[in-house]
């Protein structure tokens, strides 16, 4: 996913998110341990998507930290 979609959902819909590619990670190392993987960019990929919907998921916690402090 590009970070441009994902800075345009709201909240919810991050967690959300996050939720479901931890659960596609943990499927594709399981797949990738035995030996049941077709495409291990797959994994790269989604580990890539996980860790932008946590950056933007702490970006805005930092912000709202700003905002009442």
């Amino acid at each position: 996913m590009e970070p441009k979609e994902l800075r345009e959902m709201g909240a919810e819909e991050l967690l959300q998110k996050r939720r479901e590619l931890k659960d596609e990670v943990f499927h594709l190392k399981l797949k990738k341990s035995t030996g049941r993987l077709e495409n291990p960019m797959k994994l790269r990929q989604t580990r890539r998507d996980l860790a932008r919907v946590e950056t933007i998921l702490r970006e805005r916690g930092l912000q709202q930290g700003k905002a009442l402090g």
